[in-house]
């Protein structure tokens, strides 16, 4: 079927792990990739990309550094891209959109700032993000390191849509689309599933973002929960621009440099 579309750890009570995935990261950046167009004409030869991490979607408070960015084409392949230009809100990019069929458009994992996690009761919370008082002594409780690691995609399809580039990575925290990224369409449910190293990921929450919300005081357009199998649907409604966050705390892989890694991932789509 042809999609066609215009632009845009150790037991005490519950586990330190249950505890650390289950933690959230209240009033933190998210990361970002959004291009210029979604959609190309098949006349396109290239697309450009602007990325940075805010607290609302699409707003640029900080550029996105040290990023692997780059491209997965239509047949799988990974691509580079064009130099990377870094602004102090935001880093800017061009690729080249060489062939028909739809690209992803991503940061690549990047390794971030390493922190503590504090345990306050039955809840872990980023050192720095607990409330605390003018003069107060940093919350006491039990730390574990942790360290920030944020992917961030977008697709853009010239021509007819392809499905090459939707295949998962099979690591770390990522949205595979069900739904096409570039056929979803404003009053229509879409759906994705959640993996983490491969493996569907159930009981995570999912906050959908509105680009609109800026101005009209509706940031969000939906909150859902991951099914046993992974799945989840939103539902955008209005056109305009999206993003998708999950966050996720785990075990870092052995020979990490902390025990703890704690994932940000964000999906940039259109609904027409």
């Amino acid at each position: 079927m042809t999609i066609v579309r215009k632009h845009r750890v150790a037991r005490m009570g519950v586990s330190v792990a249950a505890l650390i995935a289950g933690a959230t990261m209240a009033s933190a950046h998210m990361p970002y990739v959004l291009p210029t167009q979604f959609d190309l004409t098949e006349k396109a030869d290239h697309i450009t990309v602007e990325s940075a991490f805010a607290e609302d979607a699409f707003v640029p408070e900080v550029a996105m550094r040290d990023a692997p960015f780059h491209l997965i084409g239509p047949d799988g392949a990974k691509l580079s891209t064009g130099a990377v230009t870094y602004l102090r809100d935001l880093s800017i990019f061009e690729a080249d959109i060489k062939a028909d069929g739809t690209y992803r458009i991503s940061t690549g994992q990047r390794g971030g700032r390493k922190g503590k996690m504090i345990r306050q009761g039955d809840k872990w919370v980023m050192g720095g993000e607990a409330p605390v008082a003018p003069g107060a002594a940093k919350p006491a409780g039990e730390e574990v390191a942790v360290q920030s690691m944020t992917l961030a995609d977008a697709y853009v399809t010239r021509g007819a849509p392809s499905t090459g580039a939707l295949k998962p990575r099979g690591e770390a925290l990522e949205v595979q689309p069900v739904t096409h990224p570039n056929g979803i369409a404003a009053g229509s449910d879409a759906t994705f599933v959640l993996l983490f190293d491969g493996k569907p990921l159930a009981g995570v929450d999912v906050t959908l973002f509105r680009s609109a919300g800026v101005h009209d005081g509706r940031k969000i357009a939906g909150q859902v929960k991951s099914d046993a199998a992974g799945r989840f649907t939103v539902k955008p409604g209005d056109a305009g621009t999206y993003l998708l966050l999950v966050r996720h705390r785990a075990q870092a892989p052995a020979g990490a440099e902390t025990p703890w890694r704690s994932y940000s991932y964000t999906l940039a789509f259109d609904a027409a």
